[in-house]
């Protein structure tokens, strides 16, 4: 059914209905977004999501019947972009798939790409917008889609607080619904992979009452 729709919408779909299937599609397809449901026989979504973030920088939509955050956080701690929690509108599953695909992966507010845009250097961080890449001490940083964007979206404008909101409409997009504190998850993990302490905020401060906000430079 959700491939039904999907494919109304113009999309090209492809199913697999285990996880080791799902795991060769990806490799062997090279998709733009993969719709990956928690409970696959064979080998269960958290692993699969794992494996194909070894290889792929595709957006990964994570589908649970699961209700608690326990499940939904975990999914995002192994590189995840988005969930949705069934029961749901497969009209909305469209809608979030569309709007991923519509995201301009350059950390721009207004949407649209930076243009030779100058490096920004935060002690021993390099943020490349222009080039979309991240090095720390000089060794690029593998960072997710969702990660890579909300560190542009931060760095764009150093010092400037930015809301949970804020960082939603611009990374997720303005129609986006759901848990705000998706945010405070994806930070985390951003947070982890730069060795970045929360409490001394090297790179990313969290601003009480308001949200994050990235050093001076």
């Amino acid at each position: 059914m959700m491939a039904a729709y999907l494919d109304r919408a113009g999309h090209d779909t492809s199913l697999a209905h285990n996880g080791p299937d799902g795991i060769a599609a990806v490799r062997e397809q090279a998709p733009d977004v993969v719709i990956l449901d928690l409970g696959l026989p064979g080998l269960d979504g958290i692993e699969v999501c794992r494996q194909i973030r070894t290889f792929s920088d595709c957006y990964v939509i994570v589908v649970t019947a699961r209700k608690d955050e326990i499940d939904t956080l975990i999914g995002l701690s192994v590189g995840a972009d988005d969930y949705v929690t069934k029961p749901f509108s497969v009209r909305e599953l469209v809608a979030r798939v569309q709007a991923v695909l519509r995201r301009p992966r350059t950390g721009a507010l207004d949407g649209s790409p930076a243009h030779d845009e100058p490096a920004k250097v935060f002690g021993e961080l390099r943020v490349d917008a222009t080039a979309a890449q991240i090095h720390l001490s000089g060794v690029e940083v593998a960072l997710t889609p969702t990660e890579r964007d909300l560190l542009l979206t931060l760095a764009q404008r150093p010092g400037t607080a930015f809301t949970r909101r804020q960082l939603i409409e611009s990374v997720w997009g303005v129609d986006w619904v759901g848990d705000e504190h998706l945010v405070d998850v994806h930070i985390a993990h951003l947070r982890r992979k730069l060795g970045d302490d929360p409490d001394t905020g090297r790179y990313i401060s969290t601003v009480r009452g308001i949200g994050y906000r990235m050093g001076h430079g």
